[in-house]
């Protein structure tokens, strides 16, 4: 296909949030293709060259920018100099970390192709231009070839490869690139994965929530035609639990049995929680947008102030902790130590924007600590995560029976699982020293002081 165009490129199944950029083919040569999640990424400037195109892309999440260059390389001796001068140029042109892939129609060592033959001028080249621009070449999982030609497809070798930059993988750590198996094409598809332990797992967990989404769909198709079979006694069981839910009255205990109740519960709490009308700052609002846009202004100003004036503590004198309990604040967290602290929270409190509850961590722990445990080893490591794990909904709650008045309420945070998880582990170490360097004044901080 020659050129490139909106209409196939939607043709290939991708979602509304896609963008990219494209080379045309000459003929039946070249031609390359970068297409991107809007959502994740978002382009800044782009570059075509005569084989290849460059986009510098900047991170939705953390606001890192960075290069990707998709290749196309030509046959000819002569050609071939050209692409080495794109990518040197490219080289030169940003100074972020940078990742270049694709089809390089030349083989960097001799073990690349089936048949080993002599080390060729267009391999020292090769190897010349990545050793020149500082790239780094990642061995091939999942097989040694790329693409398979000649007579009967005896002939093999390794064609197509990512190569990037020491600083492109210090962004993106845990990288490797497999062959994946090959549909129709006479090359293998080849994939680049990485990213940071908290990428990956709020990635899994965007893709399990669509999962579970589609799953509920295709049950509730299933739910229909089942229904005249299904026994009164499950539905009774469905429908408290979903009533309970939503009411939150966790005194109840499980062996309680009153669907109406939780029912009444469920609606009474919907009713408190409308917002028709409501005055903030001496204005009254009572357009639905309008309530909207004014709460989130009100709160959005409240929290992004800052406060011109701060007291100066470095005079005071203030207890302090011994070494060794410092060292033991420090230690590497263990997977007993997050275990543990996972199983003493509550799993029932309702979710933050992550959409899973503190008891789906808890029921799947054996499936899902390896990634768990990863997160908090890059928390430890390099004090921070991905900035979506600590997403937080505010949630505004009535201090009386009616919000009339924007000061009638009282904001509470509702935190991701993970954040929560995390934000225990760090309480149960506090708790061993707090004591001693609170005041007994201060009862409200430490567990077991009576006011």
């Amino acid at each position: 296909m020659q050129v490139m165009s909106e209409g196939v490129v939607r043709s290939l199944g991708s979602g509304r949030f896609l963008n990219w950029r494209a080379l045309n083919a000459i003929g039946s040569v070249g031609g390359v293709l970068i297409c991107w999640d809007k959502r994740l990424l978002e382009i800044l400037e782009w570059e075509e060259g005569q084989f290849s195109i460059s986009c510098r892309l900047r991170n939705v999440e953390d606001g890192v920018v960075w290069v990707f260059m998709g290749v196309y390389g030509p046959f000819s001796r002569e050609e071939r100099e050209c692409l080495w001068e794109e990518i040197g140029a490219i080289g030169g042109l940003w100074e972020e970390p940078w990742c270049l892939g694709g089809d390089f129609n030349t083989i960097l060592y001799q073990s690349e192709r089936s048949r080993n033959g002599r080390i060729t001028s267009a391999m020292r080249r090769f190897a010349q231009i990545i050793d020149d621009l500082g790239l780094v070449d990642l061995p091939l999982q999942g097989g040694s070839f790329t693409w398979s030609g000649g007579l009967n497809n005896q002939s093999w070798a390794r064609l197509d490869r990512f190569l990037a930059t020491p600083s492109w993988f210090d962004q993106y750590s845990r990288v490797s690139q497999r062959r994946l198996p090959r549909p129709t094409s006479d090359h293998f598809p080849v994939i680049l994965k990485g990213g940071s332990p908290s990428y990956r797992l709020a990635v899994k967990l965007k893709e399990l929530k669509q999962n579970l989404k589609n799953l509920e769909q295709g049950e509730e198709e299933l739910i229909r035609k089942k229904e005249a079979k299904e026994g009164y006694a499950k539905w009774v069981s469905l429908e408290e639990t979903h009533w309970r839910q939503l009411s939150r009255e966790l005194w109840l205990r499980e062996g309680d049995r009153n669907t109406g109740y939780f029912h009444r519960m469920a609606n009474g709490h919907r009713r408190v929680n409308s917002l028709d009308r409501i005055k903030i700052n001496g204005v009254r609002l009572s357009e639905e947008q309008e309530v909207r846009e004014g709460i989130a202004n009100a709160y959005q100003q409240l929290l992004s102030d800052s406060s011109g004036w701060k007291a100066d503590i470095g005079g005071l004198q203030v207890k302090q902790i011994s070494q060794s309990e410092v060292e033991v604040m420090e230690l590497p967290f263990s997977e007993s130590e997050i275990h543990a602290a996972l199983m003493e929270m509550n799993r029932d409190k309702a979710p933050g924007p992550d959409g899973f509850m503190v008891a789906f961590w808890q029921n799947c722990w054996e499936f899902v600590k390896e990634e768990v445990l990863d997160m908090f080893k890059e928390f430890y490591e390099q004090n921070s995560f991905i900035k979506s794990l600590n997403n937080t909904f505010l949630v505004l709650l009535p201090k009386k029976g009616r919000i009339e008045d924007l000061g009638d309420s009282r904001p509470i945070s509702l935190l991701g699982g993970l954040y929560k998880l995390l934000a225990k582990v760090l309480t149960n170490r506090l708790k061993k020293v707090i004591g001693k360097v609170v005041s007994s004044d201060q009862n409200a901080f430490i567990m077991g002081r009576d006011s």
